[in-house]
């Protein structure tokens, strides 16, 4: 990826605008190990448990996979910064980081696709859902899943630095963020921007239709089930995904369509890190809560280690 770029590196966002150094650190410390241990604990506890391997657990645990990626592509950098009270990143390094994070973030919409149609299939055919929902097909379908955020990631990552940069080599964001990037465009940044999102927007659009169409049909199918009991535990299997993806597209869109009239430097700061940090952060909790089944599996996890320390 050549640039006519002169400098070889980028300017995070100072430090000094994100409150205190320390507050920042230990901010972003304690939601990255949050983020780690709640997701270690699912991919360990789906892994040692024979009965959670099924494919609603398969797809948790490949999002587990992806959300510990995700969060490490931008909080250890901050954090690194604000201890050494620096704000530079080498140029391959952020055009790196805008790789892995549209990698992960793509790659997550897709599984989370993928997770509706798997709801779909549980509660409407569920007659057919062993044929549907074998082992071969789950495994296809979640290497489609990260197959689609590399080619994803590719296509964004070559598009936002093929471009020549004249405007500074100032980012106001934490991480190397896309948007950020393209308003040091030499060329007219909305034109290069909106060439970047016509792409994305279609799988963004294709895969929000049919997440809505499958709740649609999911929501018709419960509400004809004639026991209160029965409709409580289709709803309970539906509400972790749907919180999980209410809160990934409402941060994400808002993020990259809001107009530029409502930019500022704290709002920008504020909406980067509620669609990139906190998701990971949350989501393990969100699937974990409200699951009698994990919690139960977690239980006699953390009982048989204790077993083995005596």
């Amino acid at each position: 990826m050549s640039n006519s770029s002169s400098f070889n590196e980028f300017l995070l966002l100072v430090s000094a605008e994100m409150q205190e150094l320390l507050l920042h650190f230990s901010l972003f410390l304690g939601i990255y190990l949050a983020a780690l241990l709640g997701n270690i604990l699912i991919i360990t506890t789906v892994a040692c448990t024979h009965h959670l391997h099924t494919p609603m657990y398969f797809f948790l645990l490949n999002l587990s996979l992806l959300d510990p990626g995700s969060i490490s592509t931008t909080v250890p950098t901050s954090m690194a910064n604000s201890l050494w009270n620096t704000r530079s990143i080498s140029y391959s390094g952020c055009a790196a980081q805008v790789f892995l994070f549209a990698f992960f973030m793509s790659a997550e919409y897709s599984l989370l696709t993928i997770m509706a149609y798997d709801l779909y299939t549980a509660i409407c055919r569920p007659l057919h859902y062993r044929t549907l929902m074998g082992s071969r097909a789950c495994v296809k379908m979640a290497a489609a899943a990260w197959a689609s955020g590399f080619l994803s990631a590719a296509l964004h990552t070559a598009d936002t630095f093929s471009i020549p940069l004249c405007q500074g080599n100032a980012l106001g964001q934490f991480f190397c963020e896309i948007p950020q990037i393209l308003k040091l465009s030499c060329s007219d940044s909305c034109l290069r921007e909106t060439g970047v999102l016509v792409a994305s927007l279609c799988l963004v659009f294709g895969c929000f239709v049919f997440i809505v169409l499958s709740y649609v049909q999911i929501f018709t199918a419960v509400l004809r089930i004639p026991s209160e009991q029965g409709r409580h535990k289709a709803f309970s299997m539906c509400l972790p995904h749907l919180v999980v993806v209410s809160l990934f597209l409402s941060t994400a869109m808002f993020a990259y369509l809001k107009s530029p009239s409502l930019s500022s430097p704290a709002l920008d700061l504020v909406v980067a890190v509620l669609y990139s940090v906190v998701p990971p952060a949350v989501n393990s909790l969100i699937y974990s809560m409200r699951n009698k089944e994990f919690k139960e599996a977690l239980r006699k996890l953390i009982q048989w280690v204790q077993d083995q320390r005596q």
